[in-house]
């Protein structure tokens, strides 16, 4: 069946220009508002493609959707008949057993079902209408992006706000225990030193235990407001000059009971002549000691906890080695969340508030530096941080 007649007005419907968007006229070969050629933007478009380039196409669509399937698209808007789209096809192939290759187009036009008018025009259509729907699909993706971001950028506030109330929450309830707190530690003290009179020696040692916990609770009290405060408006350093070798031995010093206790050896492995580093010397010196304080507390009896430093460049390497338990590399990100326990279970045999090692990371990113832990389940962690020296003319 020769088709010589061109495409009607009930078979394909009007498409905007693919350069200016207008509505085109449907028998338009060129745009009557910017005078684009059509004819030539498909042409080039089915050549680029043709050749491997699809960049370079004037027109951007998906290649498989051009002329591969031309003949769906033909026989979709009853340009040919079902018999001749499956004779063409056929046609082709024994064409392509012959190494002649030709386009389905090419092969319609020869077997006279379609006149080349009718496929150009077709071909011209059916690009502009794949067009238009992917710029359709890309305002469709921008606009939930932007619809996403919008989402995205609320939630974001609302975790900003809940996370402020939160710690103004845990700052206001930490300064109003330190009252009641300060109140027994100052009969606590009173009653040990026997000021309210004579004590048994079962009393003394009830005494000692709840001066003990008092002071636990005093140092988990202190924790929750530096958190609180740290959260809220940052940590304010005073840096000047340290000399870690000094600071390193009176954190040993006070750490030295609670590691005998625990049957935890304590080791130091300092560089000699070490220069002075910058730093704020109460926040480091908290930062070591809690360090040093996990190390004996997650190693058991036997174990040992090796606190040292070393000269990298113009920075000083601190360092804090345990063979404890050790944590799976796969849960090293977890040790930074504040109020959360590796161990979460009610039997967990580690006390404490969780907030060790978020405090720290907090006090050492106000330092510009960055903690590094290396860690596996039952082998031991190393944990280290750098800090940079003081300056030869300084």
């Amino acid at each position: 069946m020769l088709m010589n007649e061109t495409i009607t007005d009930s078979k394909i419907t009007s498409v905007p220009c693919p350069n200016c968007g207008e509505a085109l006229p449907k028998d338009a070969k060129t745009c009557p508002n910017c005078g684009v050629d059509l004819l030539l933007m498909t042409l080039l478009t089915e050549r680029s493609y043709l050749d491997g380039l699809p960049g370079a196409a004037p027109i951007s669509a998906a290649p498989e959707t051009l002329i591969p399937r031309i003949g769906d698209y033909l026989l979709d808007h009853g340009l040919i008949t079902e018999e001749q789209l499956e004779s063409a096809v056929e046609q082709q192939k024994l064409l392509a057993e012959n190494k002649d290759h030709r386009l389905l187009g090419q092969t319609l036009i020869e077997m006279d079902y379609i006149d080349a008018e009718t496929l150009d025009l077709a071909i011209n259509l059916q690009i502009i209408e794949l067009h238009t729907a992917l710029r359709e699909a890309n305002r469709t993706l921008e606009q939930r992006v932007e619809e996403r971001t919008v989402e995205l950028k609320s939630a974001l506030e609302r975790l900003s706000e809940a996370n402020q109330i939160k710690a103004n929450l845990i700052s206001n309830i930490s300064h109003e225990l330190r009252t009641p707190l300060a109140h027994i530690k100052g009969y606590v003290e009173l009653i040990r030193d026997e000021d309210l009179g004579v004590l048994t020696d079962d009393q003394k040692d009830a005494i000692h235990v709840m001066q003990r916990s008092t002071l636990r609770l005093e140092s988990l009290i202190d924790d929750l407001i530096e958190f609180s405060t740290a959260a809220r408006g940052g940590i304010t350093l005073n840096i000047e000059p340290v000399n870690i070798t000094d600071l390193t031995k009176s954190v040993l010093s006070q750490s030295l009971k609670k590691a005998d206790k625990g049957e935890v050896k304590l080791k130091i492995a300092l560089e000699e002549h070490l220069p002075n580093l910058n730093a704020d010397p109460a926040r480091l010196e908290w930062v070591l000691y809690q360090l040093v304080d996990n190390g004996i507390k997650f190693t058991p009896s036997g174990g040992e906890v090796i606190v040292g430093a070393k000269l990298e460049g113009e920075t000083i390497k601190v360092f804090v080695a345990d063979t404890g338990i050790g944590i799976p590399p796969d849960r090293i990100e977890e040790a930074f969340i504040p109020f959360h326990q590796l161990d979460g279970s009610a039997t967990r045999r580690h006390g404490g508030t969780g907030l060790g090692l978020a405090l720290v990371k907090l006090i050492l990113e106000s330092h510009v530096s960055e903690l590094n832990i290396e860690s596996f389940k039952e082998k031991g962690s190393l944990i280290s941080f750098t800090l940079p020296i003081v300056p030869e003319n300084e």
